[in-house]
């Protein structure tokens, strides 16, 4: 038995914040924000959306694509770092406004992986037999984790949702996966504050040190992609399109080069999607998906790097 996406949908909030926008806001210019990322917009959660009412658009879009009633799903995964709130999980939020009445639902935090991460669980379930339709969404609102003051980070990051369908199938669809953590590199990608006896502790905020997050994507981004490529026994010559988490342009180019990848392969949505974690992978996937460029028959390579540090890739048949 193997899995196969049979379905992407995606959404994005309304409001569209334009670097224009953080000239008025911070010391910054378009010049330098597109110089660094790449990113020329993102788009932001209002005041009353959160993960979960992404992540039900994007996986009611999904579910409309692929003509199934919400009923047909037996599990729900949402990958996402801005959870509605510690508990229940956003997934089963989810299923409860999807209207589902009985499934395996929970949230996977592996940051920017997650959706990578949350693919091949699906997959495992599947082949195990405990799923036959799998509803795998990543949603993130960082708007609520930036501290709009520090222009090293706010002017990365999105907000927005994707999800993919994955049901059994006669033919490989998920032909290799492979998943990487190393925790000793935590302190370099992180929100260090929590909540303690109904009080913040520590910065709630996202902090970043961009320098040793661009070395190591780089590196994972290469050593994963050809991990689950000599798994799969494929070169990098039959690969028709290449997704990797949207950090920024520099670190996605870079890995297009150091792999022989030709960039005309290469996916990029970062410069009107921004930065958006566990969505970014989805969201590329739906858009190439919508507009016709990725086909039935395409071999598609996935790669993730979050913090963590987390990294994972997966090699498909779309």
């Amino acid at each position: 038995m193997y899995s196969r996406i049979i379905s992407t949908g995606s959404y994005l909030p309304e409001k569209r914040l334009t670097n224009f926008d953080f000239e008025q806001m911070l010391e910054t210019s378009n010049s330098w924000i597109v110089e660094r990322s790449g990113i020329e917009s993102r788009r932001v959660a209002g005041d009353n959306e959160l993960a979960s009412d992404l992540g039900y658009k994007a996986a009611y879009s999904a579910l409309k694509r692929a003509n199934l009633e919400p009923n047909d799903v037996d599990l729900i995964i949402v990958a996402t770092t801005t959870p509605d709130m510690i508990f229940p999980s956003t997934a089963c939020i989810v299923q409860s406004k999807l209207g589902v009445k009985d499934c395996i639902a929970f949230d996977v935090q592996a940051v920017c992986s997650g959706f990578v991460y949350g693919l091949n669980i699906a997959d495992l379930f599947i082949k195990s037999g405990q799923a036959k339709t799998a509803l795998v969404i990543g949603s993130e609102v960082y708007s609520r984790i930036l501290d709009y003051n520090d222009r090293g980070t706010c002017v990365l990051f999105g907000d927005g949702a994707g999800a993919a369908i994955i049901a059994n199938s006669k033919k490989a669809g998920l032909m290799a996966a492979k998943l990487h953590a190393n925790g000793d590199y935590k302190d370099k990608l992180c929100v260090p504050g929590s909540i303690s006896k109904g009080k913040v502790s520590g910065n709630p905020f996202v902090h970043m040190d961009g320098p040793a997050v661009f070395k190591f994507a780089v590196k994972a981004f290469e050593e994963v992609s050809l991990e689950v490529m000599h798994k799969a026994n494929i070169k990098i010559s039959e690969i028709d399109w290449f997704i990797p988490h949207q950090a920024n342009t520099r670190i996605m180019k870079s890995t297009a080069q150091k792999l022989g990848l030709d960039e005309k392969k290469l996916v990029s949505t970062v410069h009107h999607h921004g930065n958006t974690s566990a969505a970014s992978i989805p969201l590329a996937l739906n858009e190439f998906v919508e507009d016709g460029k990725i086909k039935s028959g395409d071999t598609v390579l996935l790669a993730g790097v979050g913090g963590g540090f987390t990294w994972g890739g997966i090699l498909l048949k779309y």
